[in-house]
């Protein structure tokens, strides 16, 4: 523990809490995922025992309540568990965000008490939920998706593909969105619990990853699958508009997502300042050289503008009704850091020459890893879109009509 709040350098005091928290994550994140991120980069297989150790130091379900078994953590807390993972190892990094927030967290909000309770078990113990959204032809559209769940008696029947599905082979949890019909009738978008070996889901065709290559990315095909009534979660606006509330806890994701593309750029520029001390170039470290200081000064501060923006958006959970990110916060943040780690990570293998280019160094995995930010989770240019349509108070052509 600490004797006094630690003053961060992003302006933040962190309670004795909060900095006891952050230490015991980067201890773990040094000691068990750095040491194991190359293999799982090269292997392209899921660091099972890293997230064997995470679980059993309580980094994962970090976000179920206490009267489920959980800690109770806040999405600020979160977000400092996250970033120190990603530091060490990107895929770890993303299992953080995944093991605490997305999936879980749109069944923790909208979820049933029996509903709830069978999801906090699973990750409690070690799952990290995949959630379902993106289809082979809709992917920003999302609503465009066409995989349904037709009623059929007490039993809803899915059918339809589901792609770049992060974890699906892994993952037990499942959260499904899907078009609803009943009685040939279009109902709106929900979301639907369905779990690994259920009859009718079928782990297909896995994409081989620039990079996060520890986490599969694959094809899912539901093929009549029947699940019990009491599988789909309804928002408190019901199905007809319960998408835009199911959709509240991508927010979460979003930042969780930016804290991600945050640890790799800080570890990325963390090498690039140990390499242009040592590095002797013209009888003098490289380091001496005015414009690699202003590359690493432009580095330093691009990182720390990121930090404040996803700490920003994390703290207004806790001020909100949905106890989710605000929106916009959530949006300029991931758009932002995603593309802040994009530039520093590039910056940090130019300052490392022809060694950051060797595969031997950790640099080229970490840009490779950075890469996928400005992508997942919303695209740079989707969430510009958002953030656009909020600042002229209107809706932006490709959301006029839809159910966002």
């Amino acid at each position: 523990m600490f004797d006094q709040p630690q003053f961060h350098d992003t302006g933040f005091f962190l309670s004795d809490d909060h900095a006891d928290l952050k230490a015991r994550a980067r201890h773990m994140a040094e000691t068990v995922a750095r040491p194991a991120a190359a293999h799982t980069d090269q292997s392209e297989q899921y660091p099972h025992a890293v997230v064997s150790q995470m679980t059993a130091g309580g980094f994962m379900g970090m976000s179920v309540p206490a009267d489920l078994g959980g800690p109770g953590r806040s999405c600020f807390e979160i977000v400092l568990v996250v970033e120190e993972f990603a530091r060490c190892c990107g895929v770890s990094g993303r299992i953080a965000v995944e093991g605490n927030m997305g999936a879980l967290g749109a069944v923790l909000a909208y979820g049933t008490d029996a509903q709830r309770k069978m999801v906090a078990q699973h990750v409690l113990a070690g799952d990290k939920p995949a959630i379902c959204i993106t289809e082979p032809d809709a992917g920003s559209a999302a609503t465009e998706m066409t995989t349904t769940a037709t009623r059929d008696g007490d039993d809803w029947v899915i059918n339809g593909t589901k792609h770049w599905i992060t974890g699906g082979g892994v993952s037990q949890v499942h959260l499904i969105f899907a078009r609803v019909v009943e009685d040939g009738v279009f109902k709106g978008i929900g979301g639907f619990l369905a779990f690994r070996g259920d009859a009718g889901l079928t782990v297909d065709a896995r994409e081989p990853t620039m990079g996060l290559r520890g986490i599969p990315e694959t094809t899912l095909h539901f093929n009549d699958l029947r699940l019990p009534e009491d599988r789909l979660i309804t928002p408190p606006e019901g199905i007809k508009h319960g998408f835009s509330g199911l959709m509240n806890a991508y927010n979460a994701q979003r930042v969780g997502a930016a804290t991600v593309a945050l640890g790799l750029a800080q570890a990325a520029f963390e090498l690039a300042c140990a390499h242009v001390k040592t590095r002797e170039q013209f009888g003098r470290p490289i380091a001496e050289f005015q414009g690699l200081q202003w590359m690493l000064a432009d580095m330093a501060t691009q990182i720390d503008a990121a930090r404040m923006l996803i700490w920003r958006a994390a703290k207004s959970a806790e001020m909100l009704p949905s106890g989710f990110p605000d929106l916009m916060l959530a949006a300029k943040a991931k758009v932002f850091a995603s593309e802040m780690a994009v530039k520093v990570t590039n910056d940090a293998l130019q300052l490392h020459g022809a060694a950051g280019y060797s595969r031997n160094a950790p640099i080229e995995r970490i840009v490779r890893d950075a890469r996928m930010f400005t992508i997942g989770g919303g695209t740079a240019q989707m969430l510009r879109n958002l953030i656009a349509g909020h600042v002229l108070d209107m809706k932006t052509p490709q959301t006029r009509g839809g159910y966002l």
